[in-house]
């Protein structure tokens, strides 16, 4: 449980930790989305939600690699939950010059990089689950149909077969009725 997250946390500040004053590419967005989850689980007092946030966070990290922002925008989130381990990695990683984490701003979000790039969109035919697809987040329904029907477990399904209606619901699903 908490022992093995923080000893994963702590692994992690000792490892290779990349030079870098801002967020590395592959983690950018993992990162926004995470400091806004936490920001919104503290203000709601779900304490739990927004440390299992930063163990995604974690995995994230030792999935692409880490930089000493990276590292910073992690301890500063979860100083509130462990602060004596975070002061101690604080200062291994050379912020001691800041001041305590404690005393530091919390990192601010940027909204538009909290959203995917990219969604997975359930398709169905007459309501039967058939596959998901992935298409650029916010596509209109006739993008989204388009992209659905050229895939190939979807065109063997409606082989013969003529769509009468589409129900599309954004981001989500696409269900081709067809008859």
């Amino acid at each position: 449980g908490c022992k093995r997250f923080l000893d994963r946390v702590w692994n992690l500040h000792e490892g290779e930790i990349a030079e870098g004053a801002a967020y590395s590419a592959a983690n950018e967005g993992a990162i926004h989305k995470t400091i806004k989850k936490v920001s919104d689980d503290i203000e709601n007092m779900k304490f739990n939600t927004a440390i299992a946030a930063l163990m995604a966070l974690v995995n994230t990290f030792y999935a692409n690699g880490v930089n000493k922002a990276d590292m910073r925008a992690l301890l500063l989130m979860l100083s509130p939950f462990a602060p004596h381990i975070v002061e101690e990695m604080w200062e291994h990683l050379g912020f001691a010059g800041e001041g305590m984490a404690c005393t530091q701003p919390w990192p601010a979000y940027d909204e538009s990089k909290t959203k995917d790039a990219e969604v997975t969109v359930a398709v169905q035919i007459c309501g039967k689950m058939k596959n998901t697809i992935q298409v650029p987040a916010d596509s209109e329904e006739d993008a989204v149909s388009a992209a659905a029907q050229a895939d190939a477990k979807v065109a063997k399904a409606l082989e013969g077969k003529k769509i009468v209606k589409v129900i599309y619901v954004k981001n989500r699903l696409i269900n081709l009725i067809a008859k």
